[in-house]
């Protein structure tokens, strides 16, 4: 895990985010217990409070889950949730903003996606 303890994003985001990714690239897998809040809260100099609340957010969100005693643990069917908010993210957000870029920029529909198959390589 990595945190910008200076930049504009609050740090119980931050976790949140990077615990996120750890699900998404597996680091993380389905019923696999997640760091707890005093190891992350230790390990990066961050208070527990602040730790709790960003794991809080994935409990909301149904990718972790509390067990009573033992600790949190990500969910059956957290890595397909993730991939599936993010591409809805992704469609709505980063791929609007780059076809609007690409009208400023007078980039026509057929050259913008030359552009995107020359950046798969093909």
């Amino acid at each position: 895990m990595e945190f910008d303890y200076d930049g504009g994003l609050p740090l119980f985001q931050q976790v949140a985010t990077q615990i996120e990714e750890g699900i998404l690239n597996g680091s993380y897998p389905e019923e696999a217990q997640i760091p707890s809040t005093t190891e992350v809260s230790k390990s990066y100099q961050i208070n527990p409070a602040t730790v709790l609340k960003g794991m809080n957010l994935l409990v909301d969100r149904g990718l972790i889950e509390k067990r009573r005693g033992i600790g949190m643990f990500v969910v059956s069917g957290a890595q397909r949730k993730v991939k599936e908010y993010r591409r809805a993210a992704f469609l709505s957000n980063e791929v609007q903003e780059l076809i609007e870029e690409a009208k400023k920029l007078g980039i026509t529909e057929s050259q913008l996606i030359s552009l995107i198959e020359r950046g798969y390589g093909k």
